[in-house]
């Protein structure tokens, strides 16, 4: 495990729980493995974010699964890339 994973771990699992994202992604923006699992965590918020629609629900269990996922992976040192979870999350340029 690099020098950058095992200092990075608790900012990782901020990018996992809700609008606690937003500190990973602008204050650690030196760290790739902090900025994969920040891109992943805004995107499962956007995905909070859609159950206020009226299939909510279901949305609001794939992503409290997902963070679930995120944070098992950031406690293991890993850069998983989640299903479509990961491809969005590539396409995000901060």
């Amino acid at each position: 495990m690099s020098k950058d994973t095992s200092d990075s771990k608790l900012w990782g699992v901020l990018s996992y729980l809700g609008v606690l994202v937003v500190l990973p992604l602008l204050l650690k923006k030196d760290s790739k493995f902090v900025q994969f699992h920040a891109k992943q965590g805004l995107v499962i918020l956007l995905g909070w974010i859609l159950t206020m629609l009226p299939f909510g629900s279901i949305v609001g269990i794939i992503m409290t699964i997902f963070s679930i996922l995120g944070i098992v992976d950031v406690l293991s040192g890993k850069t998983t890339k989640m299903p479509l979870v990961g491809e969005l999350a590539e396409k995000i340029h901060i």
